[in-house]
């Protein structure tokens, strides 16, 4: 099992920068990719930046503006956000996928950005 707790989230102005942390914790043993995902009111659900296989990816729309990382000695992944905009409003997900096909999920952290 898995645990990941995020934090991070908050209000801020159009323009401003926010990093979310994702504690995670429990047996990560045969992990295939660690991500960011994303849910605004009213859509789907989206895959933000991800670490696959050593390599980084990101949405289209992000790129250039948001930085995933982890830091391996305390277990934390991170997403720098920089340069929000209020299209990037919605609640943020990590998320931790298995070899095996098993996804886990944080409890979620509201970002909110005001024009």
């Amino acid at each position: 099992q898995v645990q990941l707790v995020e934090s991070g989230g908050g209000l801020v102005q159009l323009g401003g920068s926010l990093r979310l942390s994702c504690e995670i914790s429990g047996n990560t043993f045969g992990i295939s990719t660690m991500g960011w995902f994303r849910q605004a009111p009213g859509k789907q659900r989206e895959l933000v930046a991800w670490i696959t296989s050593g390599s980084i990816n990101y949405l289209d729309s992000v790129k250039g503006r948001f930085i995933i990382s982890r830091d391996y000695a305390k277990d934390v992944m991170y997403l720098r956000m920089n340069s929000l905009e209020p299209e990037d409003t919605a609640i943020y997900y990590c998320n931790i996928a298995s070899f095996s096909g098993v996804n886990y999920w944080g409890q979620g952290t509201q970002v909110t950005v005001s024009s």
